[in-house]
């Protein structure tokens, strides 16, 4: 069976170490710096890549469409993260990126100079490395809890995983998140505080 406890508890750890330590932010000291309307698009699905992103300050949506026209979010990037950090490895971006509903400033550096900074920096390299590393394991949590075949059970574990529930006018970002539609995350939020429950 897939070990889903024990990844909630490794996710929950990692993300802790994450937000600790920051062995980045002296390659974006002197980044380029861009300011983001909320709603603004900081790069489209198939523009070539040619900076590294950090956010600053706000949130940084990584999104997808599907063929139906639903909003798919992979990633909701805070101050202090690099964005689409398979971006490092790529011609062409494989994802939107969208400022959420907050100003939001983002540092850019050329991707030849931090690529750069990895091949002459072996500390650097390996927390790279490792940060890459916590991608695939929260990559897999969110697979394992989009798996689940009831709402309840996805809100649940999304919960579970350390998040919580933004304001009224978010919800629509987590129903995103756990790929269902909005109505049917409504109906499972008030079903939770008719019983009581908002955990």
């Amino acid at each position: 069976a897939f070990p889903f406890r024990a990844l909630l508890q490794d996710h929950h750890t990692l993300h802790m170490i994450m937000i600790m330590r920051d062995p980045f932010s002296h390659l974006f000291e002197d980044a380029r710096c861009l300011e983001l309307r909320p709603g603004a698009t900081l790069f489209p699905t198939g523009a070539p890549v040619a900076d590294i992103f950090r956010v600053r300050s706000g949130r940084v949506l990584l999104q997808r469409h599907t063929a139906s026209g639903s909003r798919l979010i992979l990633h909701s990037a805070v101050g202090g993260m690099i964005l689409a950090e398979a971006s490092a490895y790529s011609d062409r971006y494989h994802c939107d990126a969208v400022a959420a509903d907050e100003q939001t400033r983002v540092e850019a550096i050329p991707k030849a100079r931090f690529r750069a900074a990895l091949a002459t920096d072996l500390a650097l390299a390996e927390e790279w490395a490792a940060m890459l590393a916590r991608g695939v394991q929260a990559a897999r949590l969110k697979a394992e809890i989009r798996s689940l075949s009831k709402v309840s059970e996805r809100l649940g574990a999304w919960l579970e995983a350390g998040n919580t529930l933004p304001e009224k006018g978010r919800w629509q970002e987590v129903a995103a998140e756990l790929s269902v539609t909005r109505e049917a995350l409504y109906r499972e939020l008030a079903r939770r505080r008719s019983v009581g429950r908002t955990d």
